[in-house]
């Protein structure tokens, strides 16, 4: 014979689980740069897209991946598409600065929470998140560095696109704080096959080190030609860089570089009780698992970040709350907005109306490459 309250406690328990079944999927739109001169950060988000779970803060959910080609206008498309005939509860992308503030646009004037996977400021930023260290974060370490080695006057040279010009917002206003003299400014474009007149005028300037402002295996290009050239000084990239397409495309000429990232890289050397240290090797397991040991890449741990920051968010909805309504992504924006020290791969994330940026200081390490391959900086 069934114990009466075992027996009820059977059925309230199979109602929920029918409930949760039967409530409607949370829908994100994703828009990546899975192809372009980008491809190396955007290949890394794809393919993490496919370890995710199916279900976000318990509910079920439904992702749409598309491809935005490093093209700002057609992220713009993938964005309105999203907002417009999917009706997503959140976007996801895209994959580089311009195309980040090209979806903002859209999310902000839609009411829909973006979570960009490149650093940047969207002019109107209620609904849009940055989630990667900021601009001002990791080249506040690069010029710490340099002014530790001693270094007395350095050259930009950054691409000719909104990424170079946050980039060179920072550099220009850190180089004034360290007394550091920019003494050249040089940009290029993302598909350009030869920056050589820029990097002679860098050569003339004599700077004793290069601070550039690129991303994915394009930022390889005024290194080699710099090299080429003759230039002994030392590079200093930002965190665009920190992958193995990078390195293959640096080669010999990227020997020495050094660049800032997250933690997930060097996940295995954090300590014990270090809250990220768990995370991250959580999904370098499982990325590695599926793509091969060696394989990790941090712009893909910026997918896994998005997808961790946006499951403790929607478990925080009230599970009454229809997906797909405004009501939904109004309640999603304001959980988001109550981030505090959430662990994420690359570190600590908390957000307020004020910081869409979560990432501080502590989410900063110093990367350099030896032996073709990424070392610490000691």
């Amino acid at each position: 014979m069934n114990h009466p309250i075992k027996l009820g406690l059977a059925v309230v328990s199979l109602w929920l689980s029918a409930a949760a079944h039967a409530q409607k999927p949370v829908t994100i739109g994703i828009t990546i740069s899975s192809t372009g001169p980008a491809a190396s950060l955007g290949i890394a988000q794809r393919n993490t897209v496919e370890l995710l779970p199916k279900t976000l803060g318990g509910r079920p959910v439904h992702y749409i991946v598309l491809d935005d080609a490093t093209d700002p206008t057609l992220a713009t498309k993938n964005a309105r598409r999203f907002a417009e005939a999917d009706k997503v509860d959140a976007i996801i992308g895209s994959s580089t600065t311009p195309n980040c503030l090209a979806v903002a646009e859209v999310a902000n004037e839609a009411k829909v929470p973006q979570l960009g996977l490149a650093p940047y400021t969207a002019e109107r930023q209620d609904w849009s998140f940055s989630i990667p260290q900021t601009y001002a974060l990791m080249y506040r370490a690069v010029f710490e560095k340099i002014k530790s080695d001693g270094i007395k006057t350095v050259a930009f040279f950054g691409f000719s696109d909104a990424l170079g010009d946050a980039s060179w917002r920072e550099v220009e206003q850190l180089a004034k704080e360290f007394d550091i003299p920019v003494v050249a400014h040089e940009r290029f474009g993302r598909t350009d096959q030869s920056v050589t007149a820029q990097a002679l005028k860098i050569m003339q300037s004599k700077a004793e080190a290069v601070v550039l402002a690129g991303s994915g295996s394009a930022a390889a290009l005024p290194m080699r030609t710099l090299r080429e050239r003759g230039y002994k000084g030392p590079f200093f990239q930002n965190h665009g860089v920190a992958n193995n397409d990078f390195l293959r495309m640096a080669g010999k000429t990227g020997e020495g570089m050094i660049a800032p990232t997250g933690l997930v890289l060097v996940a295995e050397q954090l300590p014990e009780k270090h809250p990220s240290k768990a995370v991250g090797l959580d999904y370098l397991g499982k990325y590695e698992g599926k793509y091969g040991e060696g394989s990790r890449n941090p712009f893909g741990a910026y997918a896994y970040d998005a997808y961790l920051l946006l499951d403790h968010a929607v478990s925080a909805v009230d599970p009454d709350t229809e997906a797909g309504t405004l009501e939904f992504r109004q309640a999603l924006l304001a959980e988001l907005n109550k981030t505090d020290k959430l662990a994420l791969s690359h570190g600590l994330s908390t957000l307020t109306p004020q910081n869409h940026a979560g990432l501080g200081e502590d989410a900063v390490v110093l990367i350099t490459i030896k032996d073709g391959a990424w070392r610490l900086v000691e």
